[in-house]
Protein backbone atom coordinates (compact mmCIF):
# COMPACT_ATOMS: atom_id res chain seq x y z
CA UNK A 1 0.00 0.00 0.00
CA UNK A 2 2.79 2.64 1.09
CA UNK A 3 4.31 1.48 -2.54
CA UNK A 4 1.22 2.54 -4.13
CA UNK A 5 1.06 5.70 -2.29
CA UNK A 6 4.68 6.65 -2.97
CA UNK A 7 4.13 5.78 -6.51
CA UNK A 8 0.75 7.85 -6.82
CA UNK A 9 2.69 11.24 -4.66
CA UNK A 10 5.80 11.01 -7.56
CA UNK A 11 2.99 10.88 -10.06
CA UNK A 12 1.63 13.79 -9.07
CA UNK A 13 4.69 15.81 -8.39
CA UNK A 14 6.11 15.09 -11.95
CA UNK A 15 2.14 16.09 -13.06
CA UNK A 16 2.87 19.51 -11.21
CA UNK A 17 6.41 19.93 -12.79
CA UNK A 18 4.55 19.72 -16.41
CA UNK A 19 3.47 23.11 -15.71
CA UNK A 20 5.97 25.12 -13.55
CA UNK A 21 9.08 23.92 -12.42
CA UNK A 22 12.21 25.12 -10.69
CA UNK A 23 12.87 26.70 -13.70
CA UNK A 24 10.31 28.96 -13.44
CA UNK A 25 9.46 32.27 -12.06
CA UNK A 26 6.40 30.86 -10.52
CA UNK A 27 6.23 29.85 -6.99
CA UNK A 28 4.65 26.86 -6.27
CA UNK A 29 2.55 26.87 -3.38
CA UNK A 30 1.33 24.44 -0.82
CA UNK A 31 -1.20 24.21 2.49
CA UNK A 32 2.34 24.27 4.20
CA UNK A 33 3.92 27.51 3.19
CA UNK A 34 0.56 29.75 1.83
CA UNK A 35 0.32 31.38 5.35
CA UNK A 36 3.86 32.34 5.56
CA UNK A 37 4.39 33.38 2.00
CA UNK A 38 0.81 34.71 0.89
CA UNK A 39 -0.89 35.76 3.98
CA UNK A 40 2.31 37.15 5.79
CA UNK A 41 3.36 38.91 2.71
CA UNK A 42 3.57 42.58 2.55
CA UNK A 43 3.24 42.47 -1.24
CA UNK A 44 0.55 41.56 -4.02
CA UNK A 45 0.64 38.11 -4.59
CA UNK A 46 -1.67 36.54 -8.03
CA UNK A 47 -2.40 32.82 -7.29
CA UNK A 48 -3.40 30.55 -9.34
CA UNK A 49 -5.38 27.02 -8.34
CA UNK A 50 -5.15 24.88 -10.97
CA UNK A 51 -4.87 20.86 -11.75
CA UNK A 52 -2.16 19.48 -14.30
CA UNK A 53 -4.52 17.48 -15.96
CA UNK A 54 -7.21 20.56 -17.22
CA UNK A 55 -6.52 21.92 -20.51
CA UNK A 56 -7.22 25.25 -19.89
CA UNK A 57 -4.81 24.99 -17.31
CA UNK A 58 -1.90 24.33 -19.42
CA UNK A 59 -3.00 26.72 -21.82
CA UNK A 60 -2.57 28.65 -19.63
CA UNK A 61 0.56 27.79 -17.96
CA UNK A 62 3.27 29.55 -20.43
CA UNK A 63 1.72 33.21 -20.12
CA UNK A 64 1.61 32.72 -16.40
CA UNK A 65 5.25 31.97 -16.76
CA UNK A 66 5.73 35.07 -18.71
CA UNK A 67 3.64 36.96 -16.39
CA UNK A 68 5.67 35.92 -13.56
CA UNK A 69 9.14 36.52 -15.06
CA UNK A 70 8.00 40.12 -15.63
CA UNK A 71 6.60 40.63 -12.62
CA UNK A 72 9.59 39.44 -11.11
CA UNK A 73 10.61 41.41 -7.97
CA UNK A 74 7.52 43.83 -7.90
CA UNK A 75 4.45 41.13 -7.87
CA UNK A 76 4.73 37.34 -6.46
CA UNK A 77 2.89 35.02 -8.94
CA UNK A 78 2.06 31.31 -7.12
CA UNK A 79 0.19 28.62 -8.56
CA UNK A 80 -1.38 25.72 -6.01
CA UNK A 81 -1.60 22.29 -7.48
CA UNK A 82 -5.32 21.55 -6.58
CA UNK A 83 -4.53 17.06 -7.61
CA UNK A 84 -2.60 17.47 -4.31
CA UNK A 85 -4.62 16.26 -1.52
CA UNK A 86 -3.54 18.18 0.96
CA UNK A 87 -4.36 21.52 -1.11
CA UNK A 88 -7.26 20.89 -1.38
CA UNK A 89 -8.41 22.45 2.22
CA UNK A 90 -6.45 24.97 0.80
CA UNK A 91 -8.35 25.37 -1.79
CA UNK A 92 -11.98 25.11 -0.04
CA UNK A 93 -10.96 28.19 2.11
CA UNK A 94 -11.81 29.74 -1.38
CA UNK A 95 -14.09 28.45 -2.94
CA UNK A 96 -12.42 26.85 -5.72
CA UNK A 97 -15.01 25.33 -7.77
CA UNK A 98 -12.84 25.10 -11.18
CA UNK A 99 -9.93 25.16 -13.08
CA UNK A 100 -7.90 27.52 -13.64
CA UNK A 101 -9.03 30.17 -10.87
CA UNK A 102 -6.66 33.39 -10.01
CA UNK A 103 -7.14 34.96 -6.87
CA UNK A 104 -5.05 38.65 -6.56
CA UNK A 105 -4.00 38.90 -2.61
CA UNK A 106 -3.89 42.37 -2.18
CA UNK A 107 -4.25 45.24 0.81
CA UNK A 108 -6.62 42.62 2.46
CA UNK A 109 -5.43 39.26 2.35
CA UNK A 110 -8.38 37.60 4.21
CA UNK A 111 -10.68 39.07 0.95
CA UNK A 112 -8.38 38.69 -2.23
CA UNK A 113 -10.31 39.42 -5.62
CA UNK A 114 -11.14 37.12 -8.20
CA UNK A 115 -9.15 37.59 -11.65
CA UNK A 116 -11.89 37.53 -14.61
CA UNK A 117 -9.51 39.30 -17.00
CA UNK A 118 -7.77 37.76 -20.70
CA UNK A 119 -5.21 34.75 -19.95
CA UNK A 120 -2.44 36.58 -21.63
CA UNK A 121 0.75 37.50 -19.93
CA UNK A 122 0.23 41.57 -20.72
CA UNK A 123 -3.04 41.22 -19.07
CA UNK A 124 -2.13 39.37 -16.25
CA UNK A 125 0.72 42.04 -15.50
CA UNK A 126 -1.03 44.87 -16.23
CA UNK A 127 -3.35 43.45 -13.12
CA UNK A 128 -0.37 43.18 -10.99
CA UNK A 129 0.94 46.50 -11.50
CA UNK A 130 -2.70 47.66 -10.55
CA UNK A 131 -3.31 45.76 -7.76
CA UNK A 132 0.31 46.72 -5.89
CA UNK A 133 -0.90 50.10 -7.27
CA UNK A 134 -4.01 50.16 -5.02
CA UNK A 135 -2.16 48.74 -2.26
CA UNK A 136 -0.11 51.14 -1.96
CA UNK A 137 -2.65 54.05 -1.76
CA UNK A 138 -4.28 52.25 0.55
CA UNK A 139 -1.70 51.93 2.56
CA UNK A 140 -1.26 55.68 2.44
CA UNK A 141 -4.50 56.75 3.28
CA UNK A 142 -4.25 54.81 6.49
CA UNK A 143 -6.17 51.52 5.28
CA UNK A 144 -5.22 48.12 3.67
CA UNK A 145 -4.97 46.87 6.95
CA UNK A 146 -3.82 42.79 6.14
CA UNK A 147 -4.49 40.15 8.19
CA UNK A 148 -1.90 37.46 8.49
CA UNK A 149 -0.19 35.97 11.23
CA UNK A 150 2.66 38.42 10.95
CA UNK A 151 2.79 38.14 14.83
CA UNK A 152 5.02 41.55 15.71
CA UNK A 153 5.13 42.52 11.96
CA UNK A 154 3.82 46.66 11.47
CA UNK A 155 0.47 45.92 9.84
CA UNK A 156 -0.59 49.37 9.05
CA UNK A 157 1.76 51.07 6.15
CA UNK A 158 -0.32 54.24 6.20
CA UNK A 159 0.58 55.22 9.58
CA UNK A 160 4.60 55.79 9.32
CA UNK A 161 7.52 54.53 7.10
CA UNK A 162 10.81 52.84 8.78
CA UNK A 163 13.57 54.96 8.99
CA UNK A 164 15.52 51.81 8.92
CA UNK A 165 14.03 51.33 5.64
CA UNK A 166 16.10 54.09 3.90
CA UNK A 167 20.23 53.04 2.73
CA UNK A 168 22.36 55.38 4.75
CA UNK A 169 24.68 56.27 1.99
CA UNK A 170 28.44 57.49 2.37
CA UNK A 171 31.13 57.79 -0.15
CA UNK A 172 32.54 54.52 0.82
CA UNK A 173 29.43 52.43 0.20
CA UNK A 174 27.52 54.21 -2.74
CA UNK A 175 29.23 52.30 -5.55
CA UNK A 176 28.15 48.83 -3.88
CA UNK A 177 24.81 50.28 -3.21
CA UNK A 178 23.80 51.77 -6.31
CA UNK A 179 26.40 51.81 -9.29
CA UNK A 180 26.95 48.54 -8.98
CA UNK A 181 23.13 47.20 -8.54
CA UNK A 182 20.65 46.49 -11.16
CA UNK A 183 17.92 47.55 -9.13
CA UNK A 184 16.13 51.03 -9.34
CA UNK A 185 17.49 53.50 -6.91
CA UNK A 186 16.04 56.42 -5.39
CA UNK A 187 18.59 58.76 -3.90
CA UNK A 188 18.25 61.78 -1.27
CA UNK A 189 21.12 64.09 -1.23
CA UNK A 190 20.51 66.12 2.11
CA UNK A 191 21.80 68.61 4.41
CA UNK A 192 21.07 67.88 8.03
CA UNK A 193 20.00 71.54 8.52
CA UNK A 194 17.86 71.56 5.61
CA UNK A 195 13.76 72.53 6.65
CA UNK A 196 12.74 70.87 3.27
CA UNK A 197 14.96 67.94 4.01
CA UNK A 198 13.72 67.63 7.95
CA UNK A 199 9.85 68.07 6.38
CA UNK A 200 10.84 65.22 3.07
CA UNK A 201 11.97 62.83 5.86
CA UNK A 202 8.99 61.01 6.75
CA UNK A 203 7.86 61.09 3.28
CA UNK A 204 11.05 59.43 2.35
CA UNK A 205 10.79 56.74 5.08
CA UNK A 206 7.47 55.77 3.74
CA UNK A 207 8.76 55.66 0.21
CA UNK A 208 11.29 53.37 1.46
CA UNK A 209 8.98 50.88 3.82
CA UNK A 210 5.83 50.46 0.79
CA UNK A 211 8.77 49.83 -2.13
CA UNK A 212 10.76 47.54 0.17
CA UNK A 213 12.08 44.65 -1.81
CA UNK A 214 11.05 46.12 -4.78
CA UNK A 215 13.28 49.72 -5.14
CA UNK A 216 16.38 50.61 -3.49
CA UNK A 217 15.84 53.96 -1.41
CA UNK A 218 18.41 55.45 -0.04
CA UNK A 219 19.96 59.30 1.74
CA UNK A 220 22.79 60.35 1.31
CA UNK A 221 24.53 63.98 3.76
CA UNK A 222 25.81 65.74 1.15
CA UNK A 223 27.50 67.95 3.61
CA UNK A 224 29.41 64.87 5.13
CA UNK A 225 29.61 62.83 2.09
CA UNK A 226 31.10 65.59 -0.20
CA UNK A 227 33.05 63.32 -3.00
CA UNK A 228 30.11 61.59 -3.99
CA UNK A 229 27.90 64.99 -3.88
CA UNK A 230 30.80 66.92 -5.88
CA UNK A 231 30.74 63.83 -8.41
CA UNK A 232 26.99 64.50 -9.21
CA UNK A 233 27.15 68.36 -8.60
CA UNK A 234 24.62 68.92 -5.94
CA UNK A 235 23.71 72.45 -5.32
CA UNK A 236 20.79 72.31 -3.51
CA UNK A 237 18.73 70.31 -0.46
CA UNK A 238 17.25 67.63 -0.58
CA UNK A 239 18.00 66.92 -4.20
CA UNK A 240 16.16 63.28 -5.25
CA UNK A 241 18.28 61.33 -8.44
CA UNK A 242 16.97 58.63 -9.69
CA UNK A 243 19.22 55.67 -11.30
CA UNK A 244 16.98 53.66 -13.25
CA UNK A 245 17.19 49.78 -13.55
CA UNK A 246 19.59 47.24 -15.13
CA UNK A 247 23.20 48.27 -15.68
CA UNK A 248 24.09 52.31 -14.86
CA UNK A 249 26.14 54.90 -16.51
CA UNK A 250 25.57 58.63 -17.41
CA UNK A 251 22.38 57.84 -19.30
CA UNK A 252 20.49 55.82 -16.49
CA UNK A 253 20.79 58.63 -14.03
CA UNK A 254 17.49 61.53 -14.08
CA UNK A 255 16.45 64.30 -11.39
CA UNK A 256 13.11 64.06 -9.51
CA UNK A 257 10.93 66.72 -10.28
CA UNK A 258 7.91 65.59 -9.20
CA UNK A 259 5.72 66.59 -5.86
CA UNK A 260 7.70 65.45 -2.84
CA UNK A 261 4.64 63.03 -1.09
CA UNK A 262 5.24 60.07 -0.21
CA UNK A 263 1.94 58.95 -2.66
CA UNK A 264 3.60 60.53 -5.52
CA UNK A 265 6.93 59.36 -5.34
CA UNK A 266 5.51 56.10 -5.00
CA UNK A 267 3.47 55.95 -8.44
CA UNK A 268 6.58 57.10 -9.86
CA UNK A 269 8.46 54.50 -9.12
CA UNK A 270 6.34 52.60 -9.40
CA UNK A 271 5.92 53.31 -13.21
CA UNK A 272 9.51 53.40 -13.87
CA UNK A 273 9.57 49.69 -12.76
CA UNK A 274 6.79 48.72 -15.25
CA UNK A 275 9.39 50.59 -17.96
CA UNK A 276 12.14 48.56 -16.60
CA UNK A 277 10.90 45.72 -18.16
CA UNK A 278 13.23 44.11 -21.11
CA UNK A 279 12.50 44.61 -24.44
CA UNK A 280 11.84 41.27 -26.42
CA UNK A 281 14.32 40.51 -28.90
CA UNK A 282 14.04 40.74 -32.66
CA UNK A 283 14.75 37.24 -34.12
CA UNK A 284 15.16 35.95 -37.58
CA UNK A 285 13.04 33.02 -38.73
CA UNK A 286 15.53 30.00 -38.70
CA UNK A 287 13.32 27.32 -37.68
CA UNK A 288 9.89 26.56 -36.19
CA UNK A 289 10.50 27.30 -33.11
CA UNK A 290 10.99 30.77 -33.57
CA UNK A 291 7.37 31.18 -35.13
CA UNK A 292 5.74 28.75 -32.11
CA UNK A 293 7.70 30.67 -29.37
CA UNK A 294 7.15 34.30 -31.06
CA UNK A 295 3.82 33.93 -32.26
CA UNK A 296 1.74 30.89 -31.03
CA UNK A 297 2.75 31.96 -27.54
CA UNK A 298 2.22 35.52 -27.93
CA UNK A 299 -0.63 37.76 -27.74
CA UNK A 300 0.49 39.30 -31.50
CA UNK A 301 3.61 38.55 -33.44
CA UNK A 302 5.03 41.22 -35.51
CA UNK A 303 6.43 39.73 -39.07
CA UNK A 304 8.90 41.21 -41.29
CA UNK A 305 9.86 40.01 -44.08
CA UNK A 306 13.06 42.17 -45.26
CA UNK A 307 14.67 42.42 -48.72
CA UNK A 308 17.18 39.88 -49.98
CA UNK A 309 20.64 41.18 -48.61
CA UNK A 310 21.92 41.37 -52.17
CA UNK A 311 19.27 43.99 -52.58
CA UNK A 312 19.84 46.02 -49.34
CA UNK A 313 22.94 45.27 -48.54
CA UNK A 314 24.05 44.84 -44.40
CA UNK A 315 23.94 48.57 -43.66
CA UNK A 316 19.89 48.65 -45.73
CA UNK A 317 18.68 45.53 -43.52
CA UNK A 318 20.55 46.71 -40.19
CA UNK A 319 18.69 49.90 -40.51
CA UNK A 320 15.15 47.94 -40.83
CA UNK A 321 16.10 45.69 -37.87
CA UNK A 322 16.95 48.80 -35.65
CA UNK A 323 13.40 50.37 -36.68
CA UNK A 324 12.26 46.74 -35.47
CA UNK A 325 14.67 47.16 -32.33
CA UNK A 326 13.30 50.10 -31.42
CA UNK A 327 9.42 49.84 -32.03
CA UNK A 328 9.70 46.70 -29.95
CA UNK A 329 11.17 48.60 -27.25
CA UNK A 330 8.29 51.42 -27.20
CA UNK A 331 6.27 48.27 -27.05
CA UNK A 332 7.55 46.58 -24.91
CA UNK A 333 4.63 46.45 -22.03
CA UNK A 334 2.21 44.33 -24.73
CA UNK A 335 4.87 41.73 -24.55
CA UNK A 336 4.36 40.87 -28.44
CA UNK A 337 6.88 38.58 -30.30
CA UNK A 338 9.11 40.27 -33.37
CA UNK A 339 10.65 38.18 -36.18
CA UNK A 340 11.68 38.60 -39.65
CA UNK A 341 12.75 36.58 -42.67
CA UNK A 342 15.14 37.34 -45.77
CA UNK A 343 11.98 37.63 -49.06
CA UNK A 344 11.90 34.13 -50.16
CA UNK A 345 13.26 32.14 -47.59
CA UNK A 346 9.66 32.12 -45.81
CA UNK A 347 7.84 31.85 -48.94
CA UNK A 348 4.61 29.61 -47.21
CA UNK A 349 5.01 32.26 -44.43
CA UNK A 350 4.34 35.22 -46.76
CA UNK A 351 1.77 33.64 -48.90
CA UNK A 352 -0.25 32.94 -45.64
CA UNK A 353 -0.02 36.62 -44.61
CA UNK A 354 -0.60 38.41 -47.81
CA UNK A 355 2.90 39.61 -48.14
CA UNK A 356 4.60 38.55 -51.00
CA UNK A 357 2.54 41.11 -53.81
CA UNK A 358 2.87 44.30 -52.08
CA UNK A 359 7.49 44.58 -52.59
CA UNK A 360 10.21 44.56 -49.50
CA UNK A 361 10.20 45.40 -46.97
CA UNK A 362 6.49 44.31 -45.58
CA UNK A 363 5.43 43.76 -42.20
CA UNK A 364 2.19 42.23 -40.85
CA UNK A 365 0.66 41.76 -37.22
CA UNK A 366 -0.52 38.42 -36.77
CA UNK A 367 -2.97 36.85 -33.87
CA UNK A 368 -2.25 33.68 -34.06
CA UNK A 369 -5.14 32.64 -31.73
CA UNK A 370 -7.76 34.33 -33.97
CA UNK A 371 -5.84 33.17 -36.95
CA UNK A 372 -6.10 37.01 -38.14
CA UNK A 373 -3.38 39.57 -39.50
CA UNK A 374 -3.23 43.02 -40.23
CA UNK A 375 -0.54 44.60 -42.88
CA UNK A 376 1.85 47.36 -42.97
CA UNK A 377 -0.01 49.68 -45.92
CA UNK A 378 2.24 52.38 -45.09
CA UNK A 379 6.31 53.37 -45.10
CA UNK A 380 8.78 51.15 -43.26
CA UNK A 381 9.96 53.48 -41.85
CA UNK A 382 10.03 54.70 -37.71
CA UNK A 383 6.86 57.09 -38.10
CA UNK A 384 5.38 54.54 -40.22
CA UNK A 385 5.94 51.50 -38.33
CA UNK A 386 4.52 53.52 -35.46
CA UNK A 387 1.02 54.44 -36.78
CA UNK A 388 0.66 50.65 -37.81
CA UNK A 389 1.82 49.30 -34.38
CA UNK A 390 -0.65 52.00 -32.08
CA UNK A 391 -3.79 51.10 -34.61
CA UNK A 392 -3.02 47.33 -34.07
CA UNK A 393 -2.38 48.24 -30.49
CA UNK A 394 -5.93 49.43 -29.86
CA UNK A 395 -7.66 46.87 -32.02
CA UNK A 396 -8.07 48.93 -34.61
CA UNK A 397 -7.57 49.11 -38.56
CA UNK A 398 -8.54 46.13 -40.89
CA UNK A 399 -7.57 42.40 -40.71
CA UNK A 400 -7.47 39.36 -42.73
CA UNK A 401 -8.18 35.56 -41.96
CA UNK A 402 -4.34 33.53 -42.38
CA UNK A 403 -4.42 31.71 -45.71
CA UNK A 404 -5.45 27.55 -44.53
CA UNK A 405 -6.74 29.01 -40.66
CA UNK A 406 -3.43 28.01 -39.80
CA UNK A 407 0.39 28.84 -39.44
CA UNK A 408 2.11 27.30 -42.57
CA UNK A 409 5.35 25.51 -42.38
CA UNK A 410 8.77 26.98 -41.93
CA UNK A 411 11.81 26.41 -43.96
CA UNK A 412 15.39 25.96 -41.85
CA UNK A 413 17.34 28.44 -42.70
CA UNK A 414 21.18 29.85 -42.03
CA UNK A 415 21.41 32.60 -39.97
CA UNK A 416 22.07 35.70 -41.49
CA UNK A 417 25.87 36.61 -40.61
CA UNK A 418 25.84 39.95 -40.22
CA UNK A 419 27.87 40.89 -43.63
CA UNK A 420 27.14 41.98 -47.13
CA UNK A 421 25.68 39.34 -49.21
CA UNK A 422 28.13 38.03 -52.17
CA UNK A 423 27.02 36.84 -56.20
CA UNK A 424 27.49 33.05 -56.39
CA UNK A 425 31.15 32.53 -58.43
CA UNK A 426 31.25 30.98 -61.70
CA UNK A 427 33.14 28.09 -62.66
CA UNK A 428 36.00 29.11 -64.79
CA UNK A 429 35.92 28.03 -68.48
CA UNK A 430 39.17 26.51 -69.26
CA UNK A 431 39.77 27.55 -73.17
CA UNK A 432 43.09 26.39 -73.76
CA UNK A 433 42.25 23.55 -76.37
CA UNK A 434 40.05 26.12 -78.09
CA UNK A 435 42.41 27.47 -81.41
CA UNK A 436 41.20 31.08 -81.25
CA UNK A 437 43.82 31.77 -84.26
CA UNK A 438 42.08 29.54 -86.92
CA UNK A 439 40.59 30.16 -89.96
CA UNK A 440 37.39 32.01 -89.78
CA UNK A 441 35.04 29.42 -91.09
CA UNK A 442 34.37 26.45 -93.13
CA UNK A 443 35.52 26.04 -96.58
CA UNK A 444 33.49 25.65 -99.50
CA UNK A 445 34.60 22.20 -99.45
CA UNK A 446 34.19 21.17 -96.21
CA UNK A 447 30.91 21.75 -96.80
Amino acid sequence: MRLIYGILCSCMVALCRALYGSHTDVVELTANNFNSLVMDSDAVWLVEFYAPWCGHCKALAPEWTKAASALKGVVKVGAVDMDNQMNQQLGGQYGIRGFPTIKVFGSNKNSPNDYNGARTAQAIVDSGLSALKSMVKDKLSGGGRRSGSSGGKRQDGGKAGDEKDVIELTDSNFEKEVLNTKDLVLVEFFAPWCGHCQRLAPEWAKVATELKGKVKVGALDATVHTVTAGRYEIRGYPTIKVFSAGAKDSHSIEDYQGPRSASDIIQFALDKLADSIEPPEVLQIVNSQVVKENCEEKPICIVAVLPHILDSGASGRNQYLEIMKSMAEKYKKKMWGWIWGEAGSQSKLEDALGLGGFGYPAMAAVNARKMKYATLKGPFDSAGVDEFLRTVSVGRGSTSPVKGAALPSVEETTPWDGKDGELPVEEDIDLSDVDLDGDEGPTKEEL
